[in-house]
C-alpha cells in the first residue's frame, strides 16, 4: 500500500515537472513582452501576493486573500440555504412517490438552465449585485443536493421506517434518527457535486456584478493585462475547488456504510 502510494506521488510529480517544463519552453519561445508568461513570472507574482493578502487599497486594489474571502462569503451563504432547502425538499419528494413524479418534470427543466441565466431577474427584482451573486449560487446548489436526497431517501429500506412506525416514533425522531442517517451517503454525494457548481457559478456572476470577489479580480486584472495575476488567480480558484471537495470528499468515506 505505501509502495503504491509512493508511486502514485512519484508519476504526479513528473507529470507536473513535465507540465512545467513544457510551459517554461512554449512561453521561451514567444516574443518578450507578449504571449502567456511563463511558470516563473507566475511563481514570482504569487509570491508578492502571498506576501501581503489582506491589503485594501481601495475598491480596485484588494490583496488575492480578501477576494477569496468575498467569493467564499457569498459561497457559504447561498450554498447552505440552498442545501437546507434542498434536503428539506429531497426528505418530502423521496417520501412520496406520486409528488416526486408530479414535481418532477417541473424539476428537470429548471435543472438545465445556467444559474447565470436568472442574473438579469435578480439584479432586476432585488438591485442588490451582491445578493443577486448569493442567489445564483442557490440556484446552482439546489438541484443536485435535491435530486440525490430525493434518491436516497426514496431507496432506504421500507424495514427501516416500519421499525419506526412500529415503534411509533414522532415524525422528526423519524427523520433524524432514521431517515437522514440512510440517506446520509446520498445527500452528502450532492453537497459534493452542489459545491462545485457553486464554485464555478461564483467566479462567473462576480465577473459581471463587480466589486469583491476572485471573479472580478480575474476580470480586473485581465483590463489591466496583468496576465501573470490572471494566472495564479486561475490557480488559486483550482486550488480553493480541491480543498472544498476533498473536505466533503472525507465526510462521504466517514458516512458511507457496508449493509
Amino acid at each position: 500500500m505505501r509502495r503504491d502510494r509512493l508511486r502514485v506521488i512519484g508519476v504526479s510529480a513528473l507529470l507536473g515537472l513535465a507540465f512545467l517544463l513544457l510551459w517554461q519552453g512554449l512561453a521561451g519561445l514567444q516574443p518578450a513582452g507578449r504571449g502567456i508568461p511563463g511558470p516563473l513570472p507566475v511563481a514570482a507574482t504569487a509570491v508578492q501576493m502571498l506576501a501581503h493578502p489582506f491589503y485594501n487599497n481601495g475598491p480596485n486594489d484588494k490583496g488575492i486573500g480578501l477576494q477569496l474571502a468575498a467569493s467564499l462569503g457569498r459561497l457559504g451563504i447561498g450554498w447552505v440555504v440552498a442545501s437546507v432547502v434542498a434536503i428539506m425538499g429531497g426528505v418530502v419528494l423521496g417520501l412520496s412517490p406520486t409528488l416526486y413524479r408530479a414535481v418532477n418534470p417541473y424539476v428537470q427543466v429548471l435543472k438545465p438552465i445556467s444559474p447565470l441565466a436568472w442574473m438579469p431577474l435578480f439584479l432586476y427584482t432585488i438591485k442588490d449585485s451582491s445578493q443577486s451573486a448569493i442567489l445564483v449560487i442557490f440556484m446552482s446548489s439546489l438541484w443536485p443536493t435535491l435530486a440525490n436526497t430525493a434518491f436516497g431517501v426514496a431507496t432506504i429500506k421500507r424495514d427501516y421506517l416500519n421499525v419506526a412506525a412500529i415503534l411509533q416514533l414522532s415524525w422528526w425522531r423519524r427523520l433524524v434518527t432514521v431517515i437522514l442517517p440512510a440517506a446520509a451517503p446520498a445527500i452528502v454525494a450532492g453537497l459534493r457535486i452542489s459545491i462545485g457548481s457553486a464554485w464555478v457559478a461564483i467566479v462567473a456572476a462576480e465577473m459581471l456584478i463587480g466589486g469583491t470577489g476572485i471573479g472580478y479580480f480575474v476580470w480586473n486584472e485581465w483590463n489591466n493585462l496583468a496576465l501573470t495575476s490572471v494566472i495564479f488567480a486561475i490557480l488559486a480558484i483550482g486550488v480553493i475547488g480541491v480543498l472544498l471537495d476533498s473536505a466533503l470528499g472525507r465526510l462521504s468515506r466517514r458516512l458511507a456504510y457496508t449493509e
